[in-house]
C-alpha cells in the first residue's frame, strides 16, 4: 500500500463562477450540487488542510480553445458559443446553454488542465469541482446535461507532457461516458474504463466494446446493484486492467450519481463506498486526478465528494 498522504497535499480547483452555469433551479444539474459540496468541505474536519485554488483564467491559458477545437467539431463550438451570446437556449430537451455557459464551459476545461498540472507537478491528487459536466459530450455535439468533454480533453493534454506516456481515465457515474469512450478509444495510450447502470441513458457502454487497442473496459451493472456487486467488478475486473496498463496518470470521471438516494438512477452504493473504491486506486498510482461528473441528491453527492477526499488523504 502507498503511504498516506500529509494533510495539506490536496488541492480542490474551484470557482464561483461555475454557479452561473444556469440551468433553472429545477433542472438535476443545478449549482445547487456546487454549494452543497462546498460547504461540506468546509464543515470537514480536516477542511483547513485542503488547499483551495482558483482555476486559471482562459485568458491566461491560450491552450484551452485550442484543445477544446481539437477534440470538438469547431462548427459546435461556434454554434455554442452563439447560443450563449444570443441569451441561451437548449442543445437537446436535457442540456441547457446559458447566457453565461460557454465561458464557464472552458473554465471547466482549464480547471480540468490546472488539476493535470498539479497531479504531474506535485505527484499529489487534485479535486475539480466544476461543472458543467463533461463525460456525454461528443465530437460534435453536448448532450447529457455536458457541453465540453473534460476528461477526454484532459487525457489528451497529460499526454503532451514528456513524463507521461499512459493515462487511464475510471469512470464511476452511473451513466456510461459515451462522450469520452468515444474521443479517447481511438488512442492506445488511453485507456477508459466505466461501470455504469444498463439499461440506462444513454444506451451506450456494451462489454463487447473494446477499443481497437483492447484499451477499453465497460462493466454494465444491472439496476440494484450495491457495494457487494461493485466490490466483484473492482477485484476481478478494474484493478487487474488498470494494472495491466500502467497507467502514469489516473483520470477519474467522479460522478456520484450510483448512491441509492439518487434520484436519476438505481443502483444502491452508498457514499462511503467510494472512500474503498479510492482506496483500490491507490494500488495502481498516487497521480489521481478527480473529476465531478453527475450526482443529484445533494447529500448523498456531499458525502460521497467527503469520503473520495478523505480516502485519498488517509485522515
Amino acid at each position: 500500500m502507498h503511504p498516506p498522504l500529509t494533510l495539506a497535499d490536496f488541492a480542490i480547483i474551484y470557482s464561483p463562477a461555475f454557479l452561473t452555469h444556469d440551468t433553472g433551479s429545477f433542472h438535476p444539474e443545478n449549482a445547487g450540487r456546487l454549494t452543497a459540496i462546498v460547504a461540506a468541505l468546509e464543515k470537514a474536519p480536516w477542511t483547513t488542510h485542503l488547499d483551495w485554488r482558483e482555476p486559471t483564467s482562459v485568458a491566461q491559458r491560450e491552450d484551452v480553445d485550442n484543445l477544446i477545437a481539437q477534440i470538438h467539431n469547431p462548427r459546435y463550438v461556434t454554434a455554442l458559443r452563439e447560443i450563449a451570446h444570443s441569451g441561451g437556449g437548449h442543445i437537446d430537451g436535457d442540456t441547457v446553454v446559458s447566457e453565461a455557459s460557454y465561458a464557464v464551459a472552458r473554465l471547466a476545461v482549464s480547471a480540468w488542465l490546472d488539476g493535470v498540472d498539479y497531479v504531474l507537478e506535485t505527484g499529489h491528487s487534485a479535486f475539480v469541482l466544476a461543472r458543467p459536466p463533461g463525460h456525454h459530450a461528443v465530437r460534435d455535439r453536448g448532450m447529457g446535461f455536458c457541453l465540453f468533454a473534460n476528461a477526454a480533453i484532459a487525457a489528451h493534454y497529460a499526454l503532451e507532457k514528456s513524463s507521461i506516456n499512459r493515462v487511464a481515465i475510471l469512470d464511476w457515474d452511473v451513466h456510461h461516458g459515451n462522450g469520452t469512450q468515444a474521443l479517447v478509444e481511438e488512442n492506445g495510450a488511453i485507456a477508459y474504463c466505466s461501470l455504469h447502470q444498463t439499461p440506462a441513458y444513454p444506451g451506450t457502454g456494451r462489454s463487447s466494446e473494446t477499443g481497437r487497442h483492447g484499451n477499453v473496459l465497460n462493466l454494465p451493472m444491472s439496476p440494484g446493484s450495491a457495494s457487494d456487486d461493485y466490490q466483484v467488478q473492482f477485484e476481478q475486473k478494474v484493478i487487474p486492467f488498470l494494472e495491466a496498463f500502467y497507467p502514469d496518470l489516473l483520470i477519474i470521471s467522479a460522478g456520484y450519481d450510483a448512491t441509492a438516494a439518487d434520484p436519476l438512477a438505481s443502483v444502491n452504493l452508498q457514499p462511503q463506498d467510494f472512500g474503498s473504491f479510492t482506496r483500490q486506486c491507490l494500488t495502481i498510482t498516487d497521480k489521481i486526478l478527480f473529476g465531478l461528473e453527475g450526482g443529484y441528491d445533494y447529500e448523498a453527492l456531499s458525502e460521497s465528494v467527503l469520503a473520495t477526499i478523505q480516502a485519498r488523504l488517509g485522515a
